[in-house]
């Protein structure tokens, strides 16, 4: 089972663009992230840039909207994420429990759908899915 485990920093929402990192917070989550590869479940991880520096597509009435961050709206945003491959969610929960989070920080655990968790309909609809994911993570290579 996949899982993505995204990282939500309270405040990151206001971060300026050249927000500095604590070089301390990142040795500890370096070892975090070890621990995840040595256990054999890490697939993915990656930190975002602060919603400063992003931008928003919507969709009013069908037609794209840019609006260039920082989301004044936003009350919780992602600072970056790992996608792991456990037996359950517990198990995730688990792996959750043991980063070296701050106390303005959470992680939402999210189950990545399966293409067998869809009817057969649905699968038909989204044919070709799973090769289009083969080949992005080939160029990712």
């Amino acid at each position: 089972m996949r899982f993505m485990m995204l990282m939500i920093p309270l405040g990151y929402e206001t971060a300026a663009p050249d927000v500095e990192l604590d070089p301390e917070r990142v040795k500890s989550m370096m070892k975090y992230n070890e621990a995840l590869q040595e256990a054999g479940v890490l697939i993915a991880l990656d930190g975002l840039h602060p919603p400063s520096m992003g931008a928003r597509v919507s969709f009013p009435g069908g037609k794209p909207v840019v609006t260039d961050g920082p989301f004044t709206e936003a009350k919780e945003v992602l600072g970056g994420y790992w996608m792991i491959d456990v037996k359950s969610r517990e198990e995730a929960i688990a792996w959750a429990s043991k980063c070296p989070a701050s106390e303005n920080e959470i992680i939402e655990i999210r189950q990545v759908q399966e293409m067998t968790d869809f009817s057969e309909e649905v699968q038909e609809a989204a044919k070709g899915f799973e090769e289009l994911q083969k080949g992005n993570a080939n160029k990712a290579k």
